[in-house]
C-alpha cells in the first residue's frame, strides 16, 4: 500500500467517486457551463478580411510588385534593370529609382519605348506614365 498515489482530501483521506462528482458539478455550475468558452473565439487574422477590404477601397486591381519587377527586367534589359529599381506604381504612374543622373536622362529619352514595352508585358491600362527619381 505504500506505492499507492491516490488524491487525498485535506484531512488525508482518499477521495471517493461521489465527492469527485460533486466537485465536478460545482465547478461546472461555477463556470456557467460544461466547457469554458474559448478565449480566442472572436479573434480573427487580418488576411481573412484583407482581400475584401482592398476590393472595397479599389486597390485589388493593382500590379503585383514581384510581377512588376520581373516585367521591368524584361522590358528594360539587363544593364538598365541593374541600375534602376521600380519603386511604386499608383494610378498608372510608375516611379523608377535611378542610380545616376546620366542614366535618368538616358531613360527619359527612351521613355516612350519603355512605355510601349510595359504595355506589352503588363497591359495597356497598367502604366500610363513613368517618373524617374535619383536615389
Amino acid at each position: 500500500m505504500m506505492g499507492e498515489n491516490k488524491p487525498r482530501s485535506r484531512k488525508g483521506r482518499p477521495r471517493n467517486k461521489g465527492s469527485d462528482r460533486i466537485r465536478a458539478k460545482l465547478l461546472t455550475e461555477w463556470r456557467g457551463g460544461i466547457d469554458p468558452p474559448n478565449p480566442a473565439r472572436n479573434i480573427h487574422q487580418p488576411d481573412e478580411f484583407l482581400d475584401d477590404l482592398l476590393k472595397i477601397v479599389g486597390l485589388s486591381d493593382g500590379v503585383d510588385e514581384e510581377r512588376l519587377k520581373e516585367a521591368w527586367g524584361t522590358v528594360a534589359g539587363e544593364f538598365v534593370s541593374k541600375h534602376t529599381v521600380p519603386e511604386s506604381i499608383r494610378d498608372g504612374v510608375l516611379v523608377l529609382r535611378v542610380v545616376q543622373p546620366a542614366m535618368k536622362f538616358h531613360l527619359q529619352q527612351m521613355s516612350s519605348q519603355l512605355l510601349q514595352n510595359l504595355h506589352r508585358e503588363l497591359g495597356k491600362d497598367t502604366v500610363k506614365k513613368i517618373v524617374f527619381k535619383i536615389g
